[in-house]
């Protein structure tokens, strides 16, 4: 009695790489979007508890946030902000920080994009700004204060 010997030719493996291949190059792209999607949700969401932790403090004690060194947590979150989830940067990339009568505003809170982790663009940050208020980065209570500088007005 003669055996056949089973498996799959060197043609057939080929083929499943290949079709395996074409699927992931589908499949990848769609997962990079969700990401950023997800990121800027992180971040919004990391901005809106930075916006409250400064309104309480100005509720407290009636004055603003001070002018913090970009990614040096002010001390006025103490009790209100962990200081690493400031020191640790934004979910976008770059560090958050605060702006004290700086710019033409009297009291900010953004994020600074000054080569720390990645950097985002204007068109990054305007998808971000048409979530969160007017679509123009120039109007509205989150703009482009200056180069690399998204912020929330909290005080003109």
């Amino acid at each position: 009695m003669k055996r056949t010997a089973h498996g799959f030719t060197l043609v057939e493996i080929l083929i499943v790489v290949v079709i395996l291949g074409v699927l992931s190059a589908l499949v990848v792209p769609a997962f990079a979007s969700a990401t950023d999607e997800s990121r800027r949700g992180a971040f919004i969401e990391s901005l809106n508890s930075m916006i409250t932790a400064a309104e309480m403090y100005r509720a407290r004690t009636g004055q603003h946030i001070v002018d913090s060194g970009s990614g040096t947590w002010p001390a006025e979150f103490d009790g209100i902000i962990h200081e690493s989830d400031f020191e640790n940067g934004t979910p976008i990339g770059g560090v958050w920080d605060t702006e004290l009568y700086e710019s033409g505003i009297t009291s900010a809170i953004g994020v600074h994009f000054n080569g720390t982790g990645e950097t985002r663009d204007d068109a990054y940050m305007l998808v971000i700004d048409e979530i969160i208020d007017d679509g123009d980065l120039s109007t509205g209570p989150f703009r482009l204060l200056a180069s690399g500088r998204y912020y929330y007005v909290l005080a003109e």
